[in-house]
């Protein structure tokens, strides 16, 4: 028997957005089965997401006890409906235990920001509702959606890993917890002001890496080792379970809460993908058919798969992500299925987000950092201006504090070793690995960061490798949100402290 089910919008939006979901709710099932309609203010500029969870825990315990919610539901979300709920489970439900939700669908949720958020105010004022909020945009909001936030830095800190590193905690979700699933599409806005707010590897709005919350964390410590710093991995509060993700090819953000809709796509069996996932997870019962929606089948494995091989065989989850990015490759395939304007191979490239805050050894954040790409046995800069152009696509640092930023990097671009950065390195037989070095400007003139003299001192390390047919042992994963945080030593310089024995015979 299905689960009554609570639909929950985003910035911006109401639940008004959400009938034609409803309608296909009723159409499959669901008819005989209540479905709610969360609304929460968005706009106006004293309202956190901190404000929306409290409210939301007051009023789903006043629709349980006292007017037919009945615990537990299932809940669906859009875009940043994704941190209010993750907000208010990490608040109520730290432990996922008593929880009222039981599946958590999450269609392209902002959990790791949008670019779409650090938009001047006017610009977001005409590609959202016009001019009828008085310039007011939801700035408090706005800040925490911003790619690289403290607050989403924090919230992961709290619902996907461990307070310390190396002790996971309690986790909302897991076995007896909540479920989540999360799907979005990477297809871009085809029409409107919108289509000034594309980027690769998105829906428009929210980033495919951003919006998976299969998240990863790592500390590199260069105050205790500056030239081999300390390595540690966060350990996730949830175990080894991996939460289901299928990047769909014909969806924007907005279309992608209407699973009746055609998309972008005029074969039959993507436009009907959509519905037959949002089903697929609401139809969920058993732990270990969840568990299987993320593990590759033999349809992705096979070197020659297309879009349409994977489709045929029952695809998992998992395989679905991989086929939209093989219409990267396959132009001709793509042109099968968008027509004879289809949006460019970059558009389906896997990306990978890498959100960096830099401390120095005291824990004080740094500001003023740079971070650089290299091949250390490289002969020539070949590779490291082709990762610059090419690879690295945006840089971006939180507007109000500049020791969180956040990299986006084209994983398509930098893996391919025929004709991406790992060709460019030269001589060939030097080792194919991507290293990264940190300079940082000196607080002044009695105080340096690292040993070294020189302004704007450095370490470096090494951060991904090409490794044939090793997937597993690479850190960085593609459709990925990376916490890097790194620690570099703040070094006194001699004259900040000195001690003289004091003559004897006076």
């Amino acid at each position: 028997m299905p689960r009554q089910v609570a639909i929950l919008h985003g910035w911006s939006d109401t639940s008004k957005s959400f009938e034609p979901l409803v309608n296909f709710l009723d159409e499959n099932g669901f008819d005989p089965v209540p479905v709610w309609l969360g609304d929460y203010i968005s706009l106006d500029d004293d309202v956190r997401i901190e404000d929306v969870a409290k409210r939301m825990q007051q009023v789903v315990q006043d629709k349980i006890s006292r007017e037919g919610l009945a615990a537990p539901f299932d809940m669906i979300v859009h875009s940043t409906g994704g941190l209010v709920a993750r907000q208010w489970l990490g608040d109520y439900y730290p432990d996922g235990q008593n929880c009222p939700v039981k599946r958590l669908v999450m269609l392209a949720p902002a959990n790791f920001g949008s670019k779409l958020a650090a938009m001047g105010q006017s610009m977001l004022g005409r590609l959202i509702k016009g001019w009828n909020n008085w310039f007011h945009t939801g700035k408090e909001m706005l800040k925490e959606l911003e790619l690289a936030s403290p607050y989403q830095w924090d919230l992961a800190q709290r619902d996907l890993f461990g307070p310390d590193p190396l002790h996971p905690g309690s986790s909302p979700y897991g076995g007896n917890g909540v479920w989540p699933f999360v799907i979005i599409g990477t297809h871009p806005y085809a029409s409107g002001l919108r289509q000034a707010i594309n980027e690769n590897g998105s829906d428009g709005t929210v980033r495919a890496a951003a919006a998976n919350l299969n998240a990863r964390g790592v500390t590199i410590d260069f105050a205790s080792n500056e030239e081999s710093p300390l390595t540690t991995l966060w350990r996730s509060r949830y175990g080894d379970l991996v939460f289901p993700f299928a990047i769909l090819p014909d969806r924007d953000h907005g279309s992608i809460i209407d699973p009746a809709s055609q998309g972008y796509s005029s074969d039959a069996p993507t436009q009907g993908l959509l519905g037959k996932l949002i089903l697929q997870a609401l139809q969920c019962e058993e732990l270990n058919r969840y568990q299987a929606m993320s593990v590759p089948t033999q349809a992705t494995l096979d070197p020659a798969f297309s879009w349409q091989s994977v489709i045929d065989a029952s695809p998992s989850w998992a395989d679905i992500s991989e086929a939209t990015a093989s219409l990267s490759r396959d132009d001709a395939e793509r042109g099968r299925l968008f027509g004879g304007q289809p949006p460019t191979a970059d558009y389906f490239h896997q990306y990978m987000q890498v959100v960096v805050r830099v401390v120095d050894d005291h824990g004080s954040e740094v500001s003023d950092f740079y971070l650089e790409f290299f091949a250390p046995e490289a002969k020539q800069n070949a590779e490291a201006i082709y990762f610059q152009a090419k690879v690295l696509e945006d840089v971006h640092p939180y507007g109000d504090n500049k020791a969180y930023r956040c990299l986006f990097v084209d994983r398509s671009d930098l893996a391919d070793p025929t004709n991406g950065y790992y060709s460019k390195i030269t001589p060939a037989t030097a080792a194919k690995v991507l290293a990264m070095s940190i300079s940082a400007v000196f607080p002044g003139g009695n105080v340096s960061y690292f040993h070294s003299t020189a302004r704007g001192a450095s370490g470096h390390m090494i951060v991904h490798r090409l490794l044939e047919n090793d997937q597993a042992s690479r850190w960085l994963k593609r459709n990925c949100t990376h916490f890097v945080e790194i620690i570099i030593p703040r070094v006194p310089k001699d004259g900040v402290f000195t001690l003289t024995r004091l003559p004897r015979g006076r």
